[in-house]
């Protein structure tokens, strides 16, 4: 898998941008631990606070392709740099805000719109952009593994700061390490050697380029299958800490749960990048959605323990934003990669749509029916529909390096 990035300056802007990216996933999925302290020192509800991050994970969505087009037409650096600057605002003044309003401006809109363009979508266009074709995939993957990475050691060391120093400490210690993470993009955005457009960059311009995207059945059944990534991992991380907590479990189980979910996708999206070179995305799709279903029937029958979560953790992360190579990848097929940012930002945006749905119906279902047997229930249901309408999708077979090269 590594091979094809078999020179310094391939490693050092694919490591620069895993590194930009497990800043902005660390802090963006780790935001449910401070649920509970929002509510027990705002007095808000579990509800209000709850929107207010689903407003987040659909902020996060729609800012993708408007980066990315920004970043496609004038260049990674000042979008990244905002993103990182803004992210750093967004968090910094959560702890001033007292009201509903103040949460959706702080953390669904501020947080959100830093951490969504400094995220998937201009990181891996303008990866893409700098290496040739046969290094793509496996750079996917290890920009991918680095905001699983981000997860892994964010949530467990921001349950510590919430613990030592109070949900308002650790937010402004994480608008600190988002700053520090500003000299990472200058190295993303640097050109390393020549732009590896291919054969999209001379053709249709952005708005035809999104026309005729919208009228590809592919593309469209690639949305729906991403929406419900979206529910599934805006749900888990918004109320993971709320099903520990209701069946009576401390709440470093949670943070742990989160970290183990980071964990086990390094290795997952290590993998789905390595898959991307040798099967179709979509089957890989297939596989990894179908999984989801089985692992969420496996949990609901299981008894709610310390290691039911974690095994349920792990299970979960290998695919958890594995999703994200053989999704772009996809897309990367079907229109070259000359607006990737772009056309990769639309399908984030209905990634997040679902998320906002998963954010925000969790918190719903919690208020009112005191657990969330509803949304594990609709979670199966979406995984396994989400499994087969990848299936359909146009996508040529894979040729091997080998029989490409005689």
């Amino acid at each position: 898998m590594f091979k094809s990035l078999n020179t310094p300056a391939l490693w050092i802007v694919t490591l620069a941008a895993a590194g930009i990216l497990m800043v902005t996933m660390g802090a963006r999925q780790s935001l449910g631990l401070f649920l509970a302290p929002l509510n027990d020192s705002t007095g808000l509800g579990i509800a209000a606070i709850s929107l207010a991050m689903a407003v987040g994970q659909f902020t996060w969505g729609l800012i993708q392709p408007i980066a990315g087009a920004f970043a496609d037409r004038y260049g990674p650096a000042k979008v990244l740099a905002c993103g990182l600057v803004t992210l750093a605002i967004g968090s910094a003044v959560t702890p001033w805000m007292d009201s509903t309003s103040g949460l959706i401006l702080s953390l669904g809109l501020l947080s959100a719109m830093g951490s969504g363009a400094g995220s998937f979508s201009v990181l891996i266009g303008a990866v893409s952009n700098r290496l040739p074709p046969q290094t793509r995939g496996a750079a996917s993957g290890i920009i991918n593994a680095g905001g699983s990475f981000g997860q892994f050691i964010f949530a467990p060391i921001l349950q510590k700061l919430i613990q030592v120093l109070g949900w308002m400490g650790a937010m402004w210690a994480l608008a600190a390490v988002t700053l520090a993470a500003l000299p990472l993009v200058r190295v993303v955005a640097e050109p390393h050697g020549p732009d590896h457009h291919g054969h999209a960059a001379q053709g249709a311009g952005l708005w035809q380029s999104l026309k005729d995207a919208f009228r590809d059945r592919s593309y469209l059944l690639l949305h729906a299958g991403f929406f419900t990534c979206g529910f599934h991992i805006a749900f888990l991380v918004t109320h993971l800490p709320g099903e520990v907590n209701l069946c009576g479990l401390p709440a470093s189980v949670a943070s742990w749960s989160l970290a183990i979910i980071g964990a086990a996708n390094i290795l997952g999206s290590l993998v789905a990048g390595a898959c991307v070179a040798r099967y179709r995305s979509k089957y890989v799709l297939f596989w990894m959605y179908g999984s989801r279903a089985v692992l969420i029937a496996l949990y609901l029958v299981s008894p709610r323990t310390d290691l039911t979560f974690y095994l349920f953790a792990a299970g979960l992360g290998f695919t958890w934003l594995a999703t994200v190579p053989p999704t772009a990848a996809i897309v990367g097929k079907l229109f070259g990669i000359r607006y990737l940012g772009t056309l990769f930002g639309m399908t984030l945006l209905s990634h997040q749509i679902g998320g906002f749905l998963g954010a925000w119906l969790g918190g719903i279902s919690i208020t009112r029916f005191g657990d969330y047997s509803w949304m594990w229930y609709a979670d199966i249901t979406l995984a396994g529909l989400a499994a087969l309408v990848n299936l359909p999708i146009r996508e040529a077979p894979v040729v091997a390096p080998i029989a490409a090269a005689k």
